[in-house]
């Protein structure tokens, strides 16, 4: 949805947005938690990876909730200061766009970069878990029945490792990307409304032939 200008047009609720979005999240933490999700997880990731991608996760979404209400409360105070800019005739004209491009687009940068993070976290927690699985596989001589009990545990254990930390960065990957787009999206939005606004400047500044 474009960003509009004029009086008596409400911006887009972005922060609310990312509250609802947050509270859905909230429901969803603490379901898993009562029907023994979480407990499960992290039992069974003894590196200790699947802890990591949650609260990286966990600090990026709240990252993007004070990143979301900032977009919200600057847009018009950003708009402002680009016309302003442009108004003051620089020798550079793309000096003012380049400012607020970094501005509304810059942070975001690095969130993208943290996003990744988790992805890269569940491929190490893939290649931890199945050099768990091929080391106890090594170490076979021969089949003992008494230690197939053991081997079995070893071999679930890697196996389970391997599995759980990509879906965790999968999901958190996915999850993360969304607040993003929809972070990119909005500041898109106010870059293409300062645009819009500067060039009905300019045509009111023409002098009629």
């Amino acid at each position: 949805m474009p960003l509009r200008g004029g009086a008596g047009t409400a911006p887009e609720p972005l922060w609310l947005e990312w509250f609802a979005l947050a509270g859905l999240l909230a429901f969803a933490t603490w379901l898993l938690g009562a029907r023994g999700v979480w407990a499960l997880l992290l039992g069974a990731d003894p590196t200790g990876i699947t802890a990591v991608i949650i609260a990286v996760f966990a600090g990026a979404t709240l990252w993007c909730g004070a990143r979301a209400r900032e977009l919200q409360r600057q847009r018009a105070g950003w708009t402002a200061e680009y016309r302003a800019a442009l108004a003051a005739r620089p020798i550079d004209p793309q000096a003012p766009m380049d400012l607020l491009t970094e501005r509304t687009h810059g942070p975001h940068q690095t969130a993208w970069w943290v996003n990744g993070i988790q992805l890269k976290l569940g491929l190490l927690g893939k290649v931890i878990g199945f050099s768990i699985l091929a080391l106890q596989i090594g170490r076979l001589q021969e089949f003992d029945a008494a230690q197939s009990q053991e081997l079995l545990r070893s071999l679930t254990t890697g196996l389970g490792v391997a599995l759980l930390t990509t879906m965790v960065g999968l999901v958190g990957n996915i999850v993360l990307g969304l607040q993003l787009t929809r972070l990119d999206r909005f500041a898109d939005g106010i870059v293409a409304e300062a645009q819009r606004l500067a060039m009905a400047d300019r045509g009111h500044e023409r002098p009629n032939p």
